[in-house]
């Protein structure tokens, strides 16, 4: 029976583990991985178990690997797999172990990919079914339906278990009959387990759950001949040595069934941490983000958006460690690898909300400490790619970007309007005549109140004596005169005193500038926003 469920000569199992010896690696260093499937897109949750197991590896002096689990050919998406080999690459999660995208295998754990693994899990099958750990099943498709629809009618626990379980003690005789048919068939584990007893373990990331024992015979080998992921990631973080698995609490409930078949297979297993899922405000109610219903899940939308690589890696450190905005700050110019994740911390990032005007904070936090050169290179390599106008802009006007973007740069207050590369052009249009514009409905909404007397003497009386070569001091001094003379208080303190004394403030003179200058209520510095436009533009721009 053995020699026609496995016809072709496989390996042992003593001369494969002998392929994998045990890590020479410090006391205490953890072994972790990432494990996508490339059934989708690089979703954010895949990069921030990839951080945070990649931080808990090297920060242990550690390894971290990329293993592709593309054992789901019905599902697999091609070029999923590099997709995730260039985003950790581009975020700058340090990979010690992986198949590369040439296809070379680093380092000596590997295939990396579970597809070139496949006659190792056979013949780990095959020692099972020797053992009669494990046997064929030759259910059909329509029986394990008619299976599932009796257990429902009967008020019982869906699955393959127990009673459910067809060929769980079929004879040889009956074994050999199908396989004479060629019957297609999968191999199913033996479950030794009873729902009606308990079992403890500790999560790193949780507590003491207690659950009851796996009874369910589960698929290990489907009938194409390749394992399923239970199986295949028992096997592979066995040889692999992996020491601690943090996955998303989705798996929380197969990991009674992943320690029973450790167990099995008498082998140690690793520590699990299960992360709870990020998730979004949805009409006042949280919910998983989605990959089906929300762009945010993909990275591409971040990368289209022109969100910095460094802004999305802080935000989500400060996601799993809420800690580590207190310690930014205190170490502000610091390598983000310098802060240490806990456990004991991440814990307490369950149900972590994704929040973008926190990542929008970040991200123009970070952004303000860059230089105009910096900003300049760096959001024109987005626009090349996402904005061929604005690159062309950017192209032929370098030397007005670079003044733009210093607009505010080097003082005690510095500038936070750029948030993400696409910022640039909202920020920076009204500079072009080809983009500014000023639509007066939008100053009637502002100041209702004001007639167009008063906003012609706020124009005219600013024109007669704006000089470009004026140091700050004194433009702002010419403000002041000017509100002065046309009943705007110069001073808010006086006009909170006595409104009723006073057409309005400084604020609404400075605000009608800004409005007829730049279309916006809310720009950088003024005084060197015209500068920068030139006395000739501010004039056409204030008539």
């Amino acid at each position: 029976m053995i020699d026609k469920l496995f016809p072709n000569k496989l390996e042992t199992t003593t001369e494969i583990l002998a392929r994998y010896p045990k890590r020479n690696l410090p006391e205490g260093a953890m072994v972790t991985r990432i494990a996508p499937s490339p059934t989708w897109f690089m979703h954010i949750g895949t990069l921030y178990t990839a951080m945070v197991s990649e931080r808990f590896a090297h920060q242990s002096g550690g390894i971290f690997m990329l293993r592709i689990e593309d054992t789901d050919k019905k599902r697999e998406v091609e070029g999923a797999g590099e997709l995730v080999v260039e985003a950790l690459d581009y975020y700058g999660i340090k990979i010690d172990e992986w198949q590369d995208l040439s296809g070379k295998e680093i380092w000596n754990y590997g295939p990396y990919k579970q597809s070139a693994r496949q006659e190792i899990y056979a013949s780990f099958v095959k020692d099972l079914v020797e053992k009669w750990l494990a046997y064929p099943c030759f259910c059909s498709s329509e029986e394990l339906e008619e299976t599932r629809k009796t257990q429902e009618e009967y008020s019982q626990r869906p699955g393959y278990y127990g009673q459910w379980a067809k060929w769980r003690n079929a004879t040889e005789e009956d074994i050999q009959a199908e396989l004479e048919k060629n019957t297609p068939f999968v191999i199913r584990l033996r479950s030794a387990g009873n729902y009606n007893k308990k079992i403890k373990y500790q999560d790193l990331l949780k507590w003491t759950i207690e659950t009851s024992e796996n009874d369910m015979d589960i698929v290990i080998m489907k009938a194409d001949w390749l394992p399923t992921y239970h199986f295949a990631h028992i096997v592979d973080d066995y040889l692999m040595w992996t020491t601690h698995v943090i996955r998303w609490d989705e798996w929380l409930a197969s990991t009674p069934l992943h320690l029973q078949m450790f167990e099995m297979m008498g082998w140690q297993a690793p520590r699990y941490g299960h992360l709870a899922p990020i998730q979004k405000l949805d009409n006042g109610n949280k919910r998983k983000l989605s990959k089906r219903k929300d762009p945010e899940a993909s990275m591409s939308y971040y990368d289209e958006n022109g969100y910095t690589k460094e802004s999305i890696l802080e935000y989500l450190t400060n996601l799993a460690n809420s800690d580590f905005e207190d310690w930014r700050k205190a170490n502000l110019n610091a390598p983000i690898t310098d802060f240490k994740i806990g456990f004991e911390r991440l814990s307490n990032s369950s149900w972590a909300l994704f929040d973008f005007v926190k990542l929008d904070n970040i991200s123009k936090e970070i952004i303000s400490r860059m230089t105009s050169e910096e900003i300049y290179t760096r959001s024109l390599v987005w626009a090349e790619k996402f904005d061929k106008n604005l690159a062309s802009l950017m192209k032929n006007n370098k030397e007005k970007f670079l003044s733009i973007f210093s607009i505010e740069r080097n003082g005690e207050k510095t500038r936070k309007d750029i948030g993400k590369w696409s910022d640039v052009k909202w920020e920076t249009e009204y500079f072009f005549d080809e983009w500014y514009s000023f639509d007066k409905a939008s100053l009637k909404e502002t100041y209702p109140n004001l007639n167009e007397a008063d906003i012609s003497n706020i124009l005219s009386g600013f024109k007669a004596t704006y000089d470009s070569s004026d140091s700050k001091e004194i433009w702002f001094e010419k403000v002041k005169a000017l509100c002065d003379s046309i009943w705007f208080a110069s001073n808010i303190k006086e006009y909170k005193k006595a409104p009723e004394n006073f057409k309005g403030s400084i604020v609404e003179v400075t605000t009608i500038l800004r409005l007829f200058l730049t279309g916006k209520t809310k720009t950088p510095d003024m005084y060197y926003i015209m500068q920068v436009l030139w006395k000739d533009k501010v004039f056409e721009r204030l008539s």
